[in-house]
């Protein structure tokens, strides 16, 4: 056995079923090696795209993502990919080829000090100097990836070390590791001053973010949530930890979210934060969520607690086992008024639209297309005012919503999808993007027809860089500078038919309907086009 045959062995005992990548001279061994594995390649068409598929498959299936590409240009393409999963907490093990171990440092060709490269954005990093070390090397950036909170860790293996020979492979069954030991269970002391707190309690609320996803923790978060009548808002990333008609859900918070939600946060006495930042997109002003409430902050990185605002109660600990914790405690409590309260916020706080009844209005397609949707759908929103119009008007059910939210990674949604559809290939899979994230990532559709990925794609085209041009709407006085892509998108149409993929065109919401369904039909690729006006705002 050579050190790539260990590296796919490694996989196997992980589990791992796919890999995206790219492949190079420097990671050839190590696909020579997998293709006598049954683990599946897929072959995306720019390394970036490796680490967003494989971010979309870890989201879906709750285990951790991987890709592979080659040394210099093909894991700093990986970047990206790699900085955004971080930024979102997704546990990915990227392998990256690596020039020969006597040659690093000498600038040859396609040389790349990656492990350097991406420090400030991997939970960890190796440079694989013995090929002995590759069990074990394996074995931790696993577990270190997909535990506490989680993120990339990246692995770079020198071609050399690749082609050695291995004395005996023996994958370790247990890890420990002395300066790593994440805190799972919650601090009893803490949570019974939280239970304390939440029986005085006059207008709790919980905001729950992306790590409520992540930790497997949404069941035991709505139990709760609907045991005590305790209203629950998310950001960005935590849009499905309840369905969004739940009585109990009043909406995403932040700059780009309900109003009546950033009420609801604000009025509150009691604010229990899990599994979210505290950061600028969801919570522009820190200092109103201290003011006059108890701030409860729940997260299984220390780190965070404290760090944008410092909370009342901090609670360090992975959300699941506390929820798990909470339902064992003994309260009682009433927030009928309360709820009452944000009932009416509700109704009587809805953003007024004027759409151009010429064009698609994208506050009222998204809402139709997620009634046609399956119930455990899988909507993949990319970054711009599609975006935005997703997180307000998606109506999630009992399947999940994907973003890139603390990156804001253009170009996410196509590659995102496929790795979620690959993660469960019987889930209804929907990308939804602009026309500019679209052209990001557009190359992606020979990946979709080559392994047969049947996802279904929209743009929503407004021939502008669309959430930029609102920017400069608002703060120079419509004085656009580099935002029209009018003369360069390529006629969506024609594209499809290259790559022999169904199309449809909607132009404005006279027969939307019937093209939904037609969309949506069968479970196969398909490409459908939005005019949208291009002086819609995303409100």
């Amino acid at each position: 056995m050579i050190g790539a045959d260990a590296m796919v062995k490694c996989l196997e005992n992980e589990g791992v079923t796919t890999v995206y990548g790219y492949p190079g001279v420097a990671i050839c061994p190590f696909y020579n090696s997998i293709l006598d594995s049954d683990i599946q390649t897929v072959l995306v068409r720019t390394e970036q795209n490796a680490a967003h598929a494989a971010s979309g498959e870890a989201r879906v299936t709750g285990k951790v993502g991987v890709c592979a590409v080659t040394s210099g240009p093909g894991a700093t393409n990986l970047i990206t990919g790699i900085a955004t999963a971080f930024a979102d907490s997704i546990p990915l093990v990227c392998i990256t080829g690596q020039v020969k171990s006597e040659l690093i440092g000498s600038d040859v060709f396609q040389e790349a000090d990656i492990t350097g490269a991406v420090e400030s954005f991997v939970k960890y990093s190796y440079l694989v100097k013995n090929v002995e070390d590759i069990p074990r090397i394996f074995k931790e950036a696993f577990y270190i990836a997909n535990t506490g909170r989680k993120g990339p860790v990246l692995i770079d293996v020198p071609i050399d070390i690749q082609n050695a020979s291995l004395n005996k492979f023996k994958y370790p069954e247990e890890i420990s590791l002395r300066t790593y030991k994440p805190t799972i269970k919650g601090h009893a002391v803490q949570i019974k001053k939280v239970i304390k707190e939440l029986e005085k309690a006059k207008r709790p609320i919980i905001c729950a973010g992306g790590g409520v996803h992540l930790s497997n923790a949404v069941d035991g978060l709505r139990d709760f949530s609907h045991k005590y009548r305790i209203p629950v808002v998310s950001t960005m990333m935590g849009i499905g930890v309840m369905p969004t008609k739940d009585p109990m859900y009043f909406g995403m918070v932040g700059n780009n979210g309900k109003a009546y939600a950033n009420r609801a946060m604000n009025e509150s006495d009691l604010l229990i934060m899990v599994g979210a930042r505290v950061a600028d997109r969801a919570i522009s002003q820190p200092d109103l969520i201290t003011e006059n409430k108890i701030l409860v902050h729940i997260d299984v990185d220390p780190a965070e607690i404290g760090k944008n605002v410092g909370p009342t109660i901090p609670l360090v600990g992975d959300a699941k086992h506390i929820f798990e914790d909470f339902a064992k405690q003994e309260f009682t409590c009433s927030h009928d008024e309360w709820i009452a309260t944000l009932e009416e916020y509700r109704s009587t706080m809805i953003q007024k639209r004027n759409p151009n009844p010429d064009y698609v209005d994208p506050a009222v397609f998204i809402s139709m297309i997620s009634e046609e949707m399956k119930d455990d759908a899988v909507y993949v929103a990319d970054v711009g005012q599609n975006q935005i119009w997703s997180c307000n008007y998606h109506i999630v059910k009992d399947g999940r919503f994907l973003t890139s939210g603390g990156m804001g990674t253009m170009g996410y949604s196509i590659p995102a999808a496929m790795g979620a559809k690959r993660g469960d290939m019987s889930k209804q899979v929907i990308a939804v993007c602009g026309d500019g994230s679209f052209q990001m990532s557009m190359m992606e559709l020979a990946t979709i027809m080559q392994h047969d990925i049947p996802v279904k794609i929209i743009v929503m085209k407004n021939n502008y860089l669309g959430m930029v041009r609102e920017y400069q709407h608002y703060t120079y006085k419509d004085h656009y500078s580099v935002v029209d892509i009018k003369d360069g998108t390529p006629d969506l149409e024609k594209l499809s038919a290259a790559y022999d993929i169904p199309f449809i065109r909607v132009e404005n919401m006279v027969n939307a309907k019937e093209k939904i369904k037609e969309f949506l039909r069968e479970d196969k690729t398909m490409l459908m086009e939005c005019l949208v006006d291009p002086m819609d705002l995303v409100k």
